[in-house]
């Protein structure tokens, strides 16, 4: 059957998507930009949900709490809408990349309106917010310079979409799943690893004896590795190509 009804919330501010923010607690270096990290609930959750996790995250991030645009209820909200079938659960393709078109838009307004470095824009996301940090970061990967996606799958509707590998190679991803996940079997979680490896990104994989959540150890794991992309060098994606890598002369999108 299919969810009820939504529609699209509208934002509360001058940016396009709804959103609590804590500013960086170490200042960057005179000159210098603070890294942005944006955050993406799960369906039926919002903006308040992985806000609480902003103490245990690096000083250095200016964090965003990010709400999803479809509205399903009084404090409810998601980045797209699931049908469940005879043959298993389907998404309108139109709908997660119209998300992510939003989610892409509101980095850049982001990054102007608190100075945030365009360089190091990474993602945080759980269950529907993973999917959407996988699909934008393999669809459009000039938009982050890493993620951290938990308990999440890559939708075979957004396989089509999938960037040249020369444009993900070396992208940062942290993938992290729960082997007694009921909501997302950890089957969908190798399957990405599968098809994360074929993108050729730069991939820390990690299973947990957990359910449909956010451990401790999970939220530990991505901590240390947020805190290590800081450290290092940021990683930027290949500018696109004039052709798709098919071979059939259709222009890059």
């Amino acid at each position: 059957m299919r969810d009820m009804p939504q529609t699209f919330d509208q934002p509360s501010d001058e940016l396009s998507l709804v959103h609590l923010t804590r500013p960086p607690e170490a200042l960057p270096p005179p000159g210098a930009r603070a890294p942005l990290l944006a955050l993406l609930h799960g369906v039926g959750s919002n903006e308040r949900d992985l806000f609480r996790l902003a103490p245990r995250l690096d000083a250095r991030f200016v964090i965003l709490s990010l709400r999803a645009p479809l509205v399903r209820g009084p404090e409810s909200f998601a980045w797209f809408i699931a049908e469940h079938t005879p043959r298993g659960t389907v998404i309108a393709p139109e709908q997660i990349m119209a998300s992510r078109d939003r989610i892409a838009r509101f980095l850049g307004e982001a990054v102007d309106a608190y100075a945030a470095d365009p360089a190091r824009v990474y993602l945080l996301g759980f269950s529907q917010g993973a999917i959407m940090a996988l699909t934008l970061a393999l669809t459009q990967p000039e938009y982050t310079a890493g993620i951290a996606p938990i308990a999440g799958r890559i939708p075979p509707e957004v396989l089509p979409e999938l960037a040249p590998v020369e444009r993900t190679a070396g992208l940062p991803v942290l993938l992290q799943h729960g082997t007694a996940d009921m909501v997302l079997a950890i089957d969908w979680a190798r399957t990405a690893r599968t098809i994360l490896e074929r993108q050729r990104v730069e991939l820390t994989y990690r299973e947990y004896e957990a359910g449909h959540q956010i451990t401790p150890g999970m939220l530990d794991a991505a901590a240390r590795w947020l805190s290590a992309r800081l450290d290092g060098p940021a990683w930027e994606s290949s500018p696109p190509g004039p052709l798709s890598p098919r071979g059939e002369g259709e222009p890059e999108r």
